[in-house]
């Protein structure tokens, strides 16, 4: 996640807050979007300031979807062309991960970080546990297939602080990045709140600040609510017109957690 946009995102998310014809004439030209997107240690696109976007054909498909008006109709679950991006009951109890070593001397810190975010989930429902594997910890990336997804450290000078992936996401996409620089320095984000909004990407929840009710900051309409709007969601961005300072997580995320992954 981030805590500012790019020029270009924060352009189209403007855009997007227009009625009618005026999207597509107001929106930046993919050209521009393109250039003005960050790129990860992974060579991949990042979106919506913590998304990762594989190649530069779902880039433009993603460009597409923003630049497309939102329709009118909490938490909200991604969806794929099969239906809710999520895992099934006997993954998402055993959800596996590893912290890489070359955190250096922030490794400990971080697997604390992620374990009291995760814990935020688990809390949520007793259908969601993350399961902490160090004994993969030297080997921590991508390519173990020990663990369901690695945590690593972001590429130095990453404008994120951390980014995540969801559940339909290849092995070869399944990890959580971390700028740790950030991560301990993001005011009154904690580390706690910050790695269990990244867990709610891997659980398969999108931005709340998508929704139409928040008026800024929409990504596009590959989603589905769980609950009502909730302008205070663990998953909605301060920035985005957003109601908590804290990133803390709501009775109402975890009524959608509920509604996915049972109690």
């Amino acid at each position: 996640m981030s805590r500012r946009l790019s020029r270009a995102a924060l352009a189209t998310c403007a855009t997007l807050a227009v009625a009618g014809s005026a999207f597509a004439a107001q929106a930046p030209s993919f050209q521009e979007f393109e250039a003005s997107a960050v790129r990860d240690s992974d060579n991949q696109y990042i979106v919506n300031g913590d998304e990762p976007v594989a190649n530069k054909g779902a880039l433009k498909a993603y460009y597409k979807e923003m630049t497309t008006a939102p329709d009118k109709d909490g938490l909200i679950i991604n969806r794929t062309y099969s239906g809710d991006d999520k895992w099934t009951a006997t993954q998402a109890r055993n959800l596996t991960y590893c912290v890489s070593t070359r955190f250096g001397t922030n490794q400990a810190a971080v697997a604390n970080a992620m374990a009291s975010g995760a814990a935020q989930w688990h809390g949520a429902s007793s259908g969601i546990r993350f399961v902490y594997l160090s004994s993969q910890n030297s080997k921590c990336n991508t390519r173990n297939n020990n663990v369901v997804f690695s945590v690593e450290p972001a590429s130095s000078g990453s404008s994120y602080i951390a980014r995540a992936f969801f559940p339909s996401s290849s092995k070869s996409s399944r990890n959580v990045l971390i700028n740790t620089s950030q991560l301990f320095n993001a005011g009154s984000w904690t580390p706690s709140n910050i790695m269990a909004h990244e867990l709610g990407h891997t659980l398969g929840f999108r931005h709340e600040h998508t929704r139409p009710e928040a008026g800024t900051c929409f990504e596009d309409n590959n989603w589905r609510p769980l609950t009502a709007y909730d302008s205070s969601s663990i998953m909605h961005y301060p920035q985005c017109n957003g109601t908590s300072s804290n990133l803390s997580m709501t009775s109402t995320d975890r009524a959608g957690a509920r509604a996915i992954y049972g109690y």
